[in-house]
């Protein structure tokens, strides 16, 4: 039996104090196919490859590569033994060159000379190996993020890596870099690599695996056919439960005659002349392509980027917040696109997160109430569902949902009343999609109001009450729900409308 498959891995059990992190999980691997490997957010995906790599030791299991077991891997065994991980953070050094980033840590040398000029020969030859054209001169902080994802892969395949490990490869991609990203794959199973990719992105698994493995809270569930499965029954087996719909529905409760925030001829860090208005109890969607100046306005409005002209004004009042700390206090919150750098401080507590934005409020003489931190920490795990034993564990051990609950729990004790969501699934599987969407419904039925960006559609569509989309900086169309439309939605994203939509042609 284990002749054939490439990697195996039997029974793996990871346990950490207090948390099982794997219970039970087994995943086999076939010579030249993809493997596409699906799960919510703490499901253990993570947790799983590390085990394949050596980063992280299982507590019980076995894992076998070629048919032959070990009983134990480390970094240099997965190495040697052509097991390599493509990670969403890469490796690459920005100050060097494309050639010595392939190199790194274990450069040709002419005699004790480092031979740049053999470095760059065999660059040339592994990116040709992979149909991308990359100089091999060029250093890497001046190429895309699709390129430097190339880099890894080349590093891997130029180490005779016979087992690609992929997780969320897509995850920081342009859509024309995740098709370029696309092909290689398609071209590395051509090529006899064995691949596992991960992703939250269905459609991706669809398009790219042969056979998928389902794994919930720790555990196998099945491994299915590709072509055999659908949409619906790989959610299902993910969440363990039915989701009769993506979206939890919401009864209108916008009050058009309060105006929560304006902004009027508003120009800065990089945007244009904007103009909108958000209600209370309303989410107002935010559309556009990669480059939109959609993340630009939701700065310039939290106050960590400068107004340049216009006027921002906020409950009747006009405002102008010079940094976010201002605007925090005048009730405006922002939940960033990259949540784990911006948005928590993961290496400490829950507890602490959430009343980051209030010690001052819960202070006396600059000594915290530890009472009133706990039970404030403690009333938004419960009333936001925050998975945790317990409140003090580190915000880096929760997975990508729980985390993004605990930041929405800061504003929440923080009492703001307008809400920035800056892509707020991104990176979230299908179930935890659902609460964090029922998180949103439920802050706008409380009166608050939501500014959405989000640059998934079918989101975009399915959660706001209106949309507005930008281009190139600049205001390119507005729609009341029942004009929702994908192909209106992306002409505006392409400042291509023409006159009779309202929009303008360039």
């Amino acid at each position: 039996m284990s002749e054939e498959y490439v990697l195996e891995l039997e029974h793996i059990r990871k346990e950490y104090p207090g948390v099982v992190a794997l219970k039970d999980v087994t995943l086999q691997l076939r010579p030249g196919e993809v493997l596409g490997l699906i799960g919510e957010n703490g499901a253990g995906k993570s947790t799983l490859i590390k085990c394949c790599s050596g980063a992280v030791i299982p507590t019980s299991g076995k894992i076998k590569i070629n048919g032959k077991e070990f009983e134990r891997m480390t970094p240099q065994l997965a190495a040697e033994n052509g097991i390599a991980i493509i990670y969403q953070e890469f490796n690459n050094v920005g100050e060097l060159s494309a050639a010595e980033n392939l190199f790194l840590g274990r450069p040709i040398r002419n005699g004790i000379m480092i031979d740049r000029k053999a470095m760059e020969e065999e660059a040339a030859k592994a990116f040709a190996q992979l149909q991308i054209k990359i100089n091999p001169k060029e250093l890497v902080k001046n190429l895309s993020v699709g390129y430097q994802q190339m880099i890894e892969i080349a590093k891997a395949i130029q180490q005779n890596a016979k087992v690609l490990i992929m997780d969320e490869p897509s995850a920081p991609l342009t859509t024309n870099e995740v098709e370029n990203m696309f092909k290689v794959v398609e071209l590395l199973r051509e090529q006899g690599v064995s691949i596992i990719y991960i992703s939250h992105r269905l459609e991706e698994i669809f398009r790219l695996s042969d056979r998928i493995e389902v794994i919930r809270d720790g555990e196998y569930v099945t491994t299915l056919i590709t072509p055999e499965a659908t949409v619906d029954e790989l959610i299902k087996l993910m969440v363990g439960r039915e989701m009769t719909q993506k979206y939890p529905e919401r009864e209108p409760c916008i009050d058009k005659n309060k105006v929560v925030l304006e902004l009027k001829h508003v120009s800065g860090n990089g945007d244009k002349d904007m103009n909108l208005k958000i209600h209370a109890g309303e989410v107002l969607g935010l559309g556009g392509l990669v480059g939109a100046g959609r993340t630009e306005l939701a700065e310039v409005i939290f106050g960590s980027k400068p107004k340049e002209s216009g006027q921002i004004i906020l409950n009747g009042k006009e405002i102008n917040p010079r940094s976010p700390r201002e605007a925090i206090d005048l009730g405006i919150a922002l939940v960033p696109e990259d949540r784990k750098r911006h948005g928590a401080l993961l290496t400490n507590s829950i507890k602490n997160n959430i009343n980051m934005p209030i010690y001052k409020r819960i202070s006396n003489a600059s000594v915290i109430r530890s009472a009133i931190e706990k039970s404030n920490a403690e009333k938004y795990r419960k009333e936001i569902q925050i998975k945790c034993p317990t409140v003090n564990q580190l915000v880096k051990n929760l997975s990508g949902g729980n985390q993004q609950k605990v930041i929405l729990g800061k504003w929440l004790a923080a009492d703001s009343q307008l809400i920035i969501f800056d892509e707020p699934t991104r990176g979230i599987d299908v179930g935890a999609k659902y609460e964090i969407y029922k998180l949103i419904n439920d802050l706008v039925e409380s009166g608050r109001s939501v500014l959405m960006i989000s640059s998934e559609m079918e989101e975009l569509i399915g959660m706001s009450d209106r949309i507005i989309v930008l281009a190139e900086g600049e205001m390119t169309g507005e729609l009341q729900k029942e004009e929702f439309d994908a192909d209106t939605i992306m002409a505006y994203a392409s400042a291509i409308v023409d006159k009779e939509m309202g929009g303008s042609t360039r």
